[in-house]
């Protein structure tokens, strides 16, 4: 298997840094190839700009996504985003590794997902009509392959709970799961949460490493969370509404977009996501 990991920390010593290279090092162990996306160390260039767009006009008026389907389209992206367009297509496996600041993923990995998801390939593709509306939410371009994140976070495992005053976990990461990973069709791993990292001692470490060389391991064979496909009769088309008779009556919320019910032979997420 071929597994692209971008990590999002700007110290190599942090408990992240120290996380990635058990994470590389039990991937290449299990015979593994693994590219590395050090963001940071690259200086990854996070907001997007006219100079991500050379052949947009220049008197012309900016729009980001018009911009990046022309570029798409004649291969006149840069050469950064390039090559990790050419990452993303390379890879079986996609990990996002970074830190949890501000109930959200750091700007720059943030900038990479701006820049890198080009209009044509991660968007904008498939045909749009009265019964499909394009290929995403468990179609498109990286449909086949799969992705997950490793995350860390100050806050205690009950603050990320269902009745935590941070908001369930699930729900935090939500956005980054299903609009950033499964929109252009991976299949998407529950997460490896790593909880009061600013309290870690020599002693935490091990038997969190254990658990992440645990996941490495079972990278292939974890079952991916239930997310409803958009295409495949569980929304009304164009209005993209969840069908009034799927899910429990009333309810609202990130959790009726996974097809709990139709995924019986599932093993619950809470028993899945990797904790400290």
């Amino acid at each position: 298997m071929k597994v692209l990991l971008v990590f999002a920390h700007p110290e190599p010593r942090s408990l992240n840094g120290a996380l990635r290279d058990v994470a590389i090092r039990e991937l290449e162990t299990q015979g593994h190839e693994v590219r590395v996306s050090d963001l940071y160390a690259d200086g990854w260039k996070a907001e997007v700009d006219r100079a991500d767009f050379p052949s947009w006009q220049p008197e012309a008026r900016f729009l980001p996504a018009g911009a990046s389907k022309k570029a798409f389209s004649t291969n006149t992206l840069t050469e950064d985003v390039k090559a990790e367009i050419d990452k993303l297509l390379w890879a079986d496996t996609l990990i996002l590794q970074f830190p949890l600041w501000w109930y959200a993923m750091p700007a720059i990995l943030k900038g990479w997902a701006d820049r890198v998801y080009a209009y044509g390939f991660a968007y904008g593709v498939g045909e749009h009509s009265d019964k499909r509306w394009g290929d995403r939410f468990g179609e498109g371009t990286l449909a086949g392959k799969r992705a997950m994140l490793i995350v860390t976070t100050g806050g205690w495992e009950e603050h990320y709970s269902a009745r935590g005053v941070n908001g369930p976990i699930d729900d935090l990461l939500f956005p980054i799961n299903h609009g950033i990973l499964y929109y252009p069709g991976y299949d998407v791993l529950p997460p490896f949460v790593v909880y009061r990292v600013d309290r870690f001692g020599e002693a935490d470490f091990e038997p969190v490493a254990e658990r992440l060389r645990e996941r490495m391991r079972t990278l292939e064979t974890i079952r991916p969370i239930p997310y409803r496909q958009q295409n495949g009769g569980d929304y009304h088309i164009p209005s993209m509404q969840l069908r009034p008779e799927l899910g429990d009556p009333g309810a609202t919320g990130f959790a009726l977009h996974e097809d709990r019910a139709g995924a019986k032979s599932v093993t619950p997420r809470s028993t899945l996501r990797d904790v400290a």
